[in-house]
């Protein structure tokens, strides 16, 4: 028999946070516009959320624009005034994610949210299926004290990132590893039996509608 793993919901409203957690999921991943990825909610969206349900079970997505995840001076400062305002109105935790140019984990940013973020839970991203080495923005969220990564293993859907899936929650030590990118329900059996720790979907797949997509 499978071991059992924490599942997580993203979700983008009040009504899709209780449907989640009326269906059992373990946590929340809150964020709006997942057609583009996943953006920062807004502040009113939050409050909201986080009026519905436990507010220790909301993760919010913290990502200012659609697109890469190398981030200018200004953007990384907003995420930091955005994460200061999620943590301020008693989320769990926040999802985030920063890579250099070329590739790594831009550690200045991720220090920098780390000291927004407080006490809060740090969760970084599918950013990592952007850089140019998993293990080794494996290693940095090790040292940085990140406590959740959310990954594909670098693949469209998370069935076909097995391998690395595999690999990387091997190696975690005590970095949860989490599978996400187009997670169907048929899928995560072998998904457990990879080695992760959680699994992650859509609220959209919950009520049985769309895909999952982007970082969220």
């Amino acid at each position: 028999m499978s071991r059992s793993v924490a599942v997580e919901i993203a979700v983008q409203d009040a009504a899709g946070a209780r449907t989640a957690i009326g269906a059992g999921a373990d946590r929340l991943e809150l964020c709006q516009a997942l057609t583009v990825g996943g953006l920062t909610p807004s502040l009113g969206l939050l409050e909201q959320v986080l009026s519905t349900v436990d507010p220790s079970l909301v993760n919010v997505l913290v990502r200012p624009r659609g697109g890469g995840f190398v981030y200018s001076p200004d953007e990384a400062a907003l995420v930091s005034a955005d994460i200061r305002a999620c943590v301020a109105r008693g989320a769990g935790g926040v999802v985030i994610g920063a890579l250099t140019a070329t590739g790594e984990v831009d550690r200045e940013a991720l220090r920098r949210w780390r000291d927004a973020a407080g006490g809060a839970t740090l969760v970084f991203h599918r950013a990592i299926d952007a850089s140019a080495n998993p293990f080794a923005v494996l290693d940095a969220l090790q040292e940085e004290g990140v406590a959740r990564v959310l990954t594909s293993g670098g693949s469209v859907r998370s069935i076909d990132g097995l391998p690395v899936l595999s690999r990387l929650a091997a190696d975690s030590g005590p970095v949860e590893v989490m599978a996400g990118g187009g997670v169907r329900p048929g899928d995560i059996t072998a998904l457990i039996d990879a080695g992760v720790h959680a699994v992650h979907l859509s609220a959209r797949r919950v009520v049985g509608a769309g895909t999952p997509a982007g970082p969220g």
